[in-house]
């Protein structure tokens, strides 16, 4: 038959003992170190208390001088441009960040090109007019969104690139004119050959497409005068009209609705069509103050103070080292 040891319980007793000396060890140097930081800002109140003046002074000046500006310029890419109108912000953006002022002045047109600090270019999200009257659009968002969520599928750059309008904005720390960044931009953005001569040939073919379609419309209006006139013979000569089924009118009757849908959106076409990047409206010098909001006031005392901490915590180690390396010496 088999004793069991009776375990030492003296060991554990021992261990919880120093464990607890530990922790009462570990809360009295946060004690200690608490109470040397108020005593050093004690000790260095005046000093202190000109930090957080100079530096709120300092915070407040910079709030009430540091402009930011936020301009926005809404245009509708034709023609299949969006890909080029893309690329064509991003060159931009590139140029600025590298500070490329010989691109922005010469190339793009921009008299001061240190004005634009950083542009870019998002779609404006209309998901009901991307599926209005196109059902293989709204197939593919139904499609799209099975295999994740609609938000992301909506601002995919494959679906938002298809919207009608997008929106470039960019950022200038001054006011700015509309004849110094705007039209330059909008000249340089149009200053494509290959679109160029899209954009003639497609204006033409709209044209073009409005007279065939009002000279159809002509003819449905004579063959409905045509139907309407024998229906009055008829009623005056109280005799039976008998209509052939291969007339179809109805069906004339839907072609000229259509007809007139598609004339009404191809004459608003016509309008943006004169250009392949055609500027819709442009709101200039909106006051951006997202960057700092009025917080450098706060944020340089807090500063200040932080850095003096940092050389008062420098000062102490290095004299405290050299204390150790005199005493070494003798």
């Amino acid at each position: 038959m088999s004793t069991k040891v009776p375990e030492n319980t003296t060991d554990q007793e021992i261990d919880i003992f120093q464990l607890s000396k530990s922790i009462g060890n570990f809360f009295d140097r946060i004690n200690a170190a608490i109470f040397q930081s108020i005593q050093f800002f004690v000790r260095n109140w005046v000093v202190v208390l000109i930090l957080l003046i100079v530096g709120f002074g300092f915070g407040w000046y910079l709030d009430s001088n540091k402009k930011s500006f936020e301009n926005q310029v809404i245009v509708t890419p034709n023609f299949g441009s969006v890909d080029y109108l893309y690329a064509k912000i991003d060159l931009i953006q590139s140029k600025v960040i590298s500070g490329d002022a010989s691109f922005l002045k010469n190339v793009v047109g921009i008299s001061d090109p240190k004005l634009i600090k950083k542009i870019e270019i998002k779609p404006v999200a209309d998901v009901y007019k991307f599926i209005e009257d196109k059902e293989q659009n709204f197939e593919l968002i139904k499609l799209m969104a099975e295999v994740g969520e609609v938000k992301k599928v909506l601002e995919d750059n494959v679906t938002s690139k298809n919207y009608t309008f997008h929106t470039i904005s960019f950022v200038s720390d001054e006011a700015i004119n509309e004849k110094e960044v705007v039209e330059p931009l909008m000249k340089y953005l149009n200053d494509s050959e290959y679109f160029a001569a899209i954009q003639k040939i497609g204006y033409k073919n709209l044209e073009q497409q409005i007279a065939q379609n009002d000279t159809i419309l002509l003819q449905i209006d004579n063959v409905l005068n045509g139907f309407s006139n024998k229906v009055k013979g008829g009623s005056n000569n109280d005799k039976l009209i008998y209509y052939n089924e291969n007339l179809q009118l109805n069906d004339i009757i839907k072609t000229k609705q259509k007809l007139v849908t598609d004339q009404g959106e191809n004459r608003l076409k016509l309008i943006s069509f004169d250009k392949t990047i055609r500027e819709i409206n442009s709101t200039l010098n909106i006051n951006d103050n997202k960057i700092t909001n009025g917080r450098f006031k706060f944020l340089f005392p807090v500063f200040f103070i932080f850095i003096f901490v940092l050389i008062s915590l420098f000062s102490k180690f290095y004299s405290k080292q050299q204390r150790i390396h005199n005493t070494k010496s003798i």
